[in-house]
């Protein structure tokens, strides 16, 4: 079972009707501003922490409040649970999101160390239903590019994060996957998911 985060993605995104193009378009392009300014803003706080001088323990620290803060973590949980979240019981829900930020948490501090020199260009944005997704190139030395996609919401009253898109599949969508087949090969049963996700933070080194 793979129950890492993927960097994948892969996310077809909307385009707004003709009868509604004059406000369709006056929208997105004051959501789509808002986005890139938000993902400007967030990319460069991670790149300030990512090419810094401190050890990596402490740039895992540093990471962990711009995570919470930036990236709607419970959002991303409940998709990656998919239709089992409609079937898990309260005290499931409640575990399940708490398992889920650390194995998050673990899969993104896991990859710091990989980084250093790290750049950014943000690009265009376009609708993503009714999200929006915004653009990047990120480079390291050494590297070609990597086109990559915020997903950013603002259902929470903010803009966070909800998705990452990269080599042509999507964080949330992967995961889902990951997850129901597991669940599915497991009779259904949401808590043998838990206990593999209790299981994988316990090795965690």
């Amino acid at each position: 079972m793979q129950t890492s985060i993927p960097r994948r993605h892969a996310l077809a995104l909307l385009a707004a009707t003709a009868a509604a193009m004059p406000v369709a378009s006056a929208w997105a392009v004051d959501a789509g501003a808002q986005a890139r300014s938000f993902v400007t803003m967030f990319g460069n706080k991670l790149v300030g922490v990512v090419n810094s001088d401190i050890s990596l323990e402490k740039k895992k620290q540093d990471i962990l409040p711009l995570l919470e803060q930036y990236v709607d973590v419970d959002a991303i949980g409940r998709y990656c649970l998919g239709r089992y979240w409609r079937t898990a019981t309260p005290e499931q829900q409640t575990r399940y999101i708490k398992l889920f930020h650390q194995v998050l948490v673990n899969a993104i501090t896991d990859k710091i160390g990989d980084y250093r020199g790290v750049t950014f260009v943000v690009g265009s944005s376009a609708p993503a239903g009714e999200d929006t997704a915004v653009s990047t190139v990120i480079n390291r030395p050494g590297q070609p590019g990597a086109d990559t996609q915020w997903i950013i919401s603002t259902t929470s009253g903010s803009p966070k994060v909800v998705d990452v898109v990269g080599e042509g599949a999507s964080l949330r969508l992967t995961q889902r996957q990951d997850y129901g087949s597991f669940i599915a090969r497991n009779g259904g049963n949401v808590d043998a998911l838990l206990h593999a996700l209790d299981k994988q933070i316990a090795n965690h080194h």
